[in-house]
């Protein structure tokens, strides 16, 4: 786990009837480990986390292990409230097979830094696998400070952050408090150029989920030092990219796939399909983003992952 690169925070496929659709769910993992990404995330809250049983969590991750067969790395999103909860599903996403965790704060209950700091220290403490932090107090109201990050250093295995704090300083404050002892991925699809251009060692991307290639490559031009071409494709990128800072970007994002044919609208209660003139505006969106989808042939960077394209290629 290296922790650098293009992170899908993966939707989750469903059918009509709300039921797992792992075919479907197949088909955007070959979409995605083509495109070049780094690992997949499991179980966020693109993947409607909170609408899903355990043991579909199980299910999800065994079958991306056997589907990606160690090409990249399978994470397991944490989101649970209490921390017994937590360490339990830690404890099966090894047993699933997944080689790293994505972590968040305590949900529903808002923690104040020190029982953050210990919870976050009890999950680590019970696991070998290596562990992102998720830094979101726009949308889950508690923030892992500075200081917090100083006192978790400590855990060798919690080894980066989602930094979604929408500072885009934070990336080099973090850079310059702690150096490389942690990766820092952006985690707002919208801040993508800028917090790759400040430091940042990767992402975990929304829209990636229907749009893999453009993603990776703009990650890519980034690190090649390649910024006009780079900001050329994040100009194209931007309105696709806004879907992922909505309440509804679940169900915007799926949209988006299904226009590109790596998923389905298909959501669980209580969310619903979009309409009328909200699924009107979306899908205008992406019909126009298609419309002058970019040819990326014409921007020659090499692969974050050179063996695996390789190997593709025969």
């Amino acid at each position: 786990m290296q922790w650098k690169g293009v992170y899908p925070a993966l939707t989750t496929k469903f059918t009509a009837k709300e039921e797992l659709d792992l075919d479907l769910f197949g088909k955007n993992l070959d979409a995605q480990l083509a495109a070049g990404v780094a690992g997949v995330i499991i179980g966020g809250s693109l993947g409607e986390a909170s609408a899903l049983a355990l043991e579909e969590k199980g299910e999800l991750v065994q079958y991306a292990v056997r589907r990606l067969a160690g090409k990249i790395p399978v994470i397991l999103n944490i989101a649970e409230g209490a921390t017994r909860d937590a360490v339990k599903q830690t404890a099966l996403a090894e047993q699933w097979g997944a080689e790293g965790l994505m972590l968040l704060p305590p949900m529903r209950y808002k923690s104040d830094e020190r029982e953050t700091a210990q919870y976050f220290r009890t999950v680590a403490d019970s696991t070998g696998l290596p562990i992102m932090l998720y830094n979101n107090p726009v949308d889950y109201k508690i923030e892992i400070t500075a200081a917090m990050f100083e006192e978790l250093a400590a855990c060798e295995n919690i080894k980066a952050v989602k930094e979604s704090t929408r500072d885009v300083t934070n990336v080099i404050r973090m850079r310059n408090r702690f150096g490389d002892r942690y990766s820092i991925l952006c985690g707002v699809d919208t801040l993508t150029l800028e917090e790759l251009v400040t430091g940042a060692d990767g992402l975990v991307a929304g829209l990636v989920c229907a749009f893999p290639e453009e993603t990776v490559v703009l990650y890519n031009l980034v690190k090649a030092g390649q910024i006009k071409e780079a900001l050329e494709l994040y100009r194209w990128f931007m309105p696709l990219l806004e879907l992922d800072i909505h309440p509804k970007l679940v169900q915007y994002i799926k949209l988006a796939e299904s226009y590109t044919g790596i998923g389905s609208e298909h959501v669980r209660a209580p969310r619903l399909v979009l309409q009328g003139e909200e699924k009107k505006r979306i899908s205008q969106t992406i019909e126009q983003a298609i419309a002058t989808r970019p040819d990326l042939r014409k921007f020659a960077v090499p692969s974050i992952n050179p063996v695996l394209a390789k190997e593709m290629n025969g």
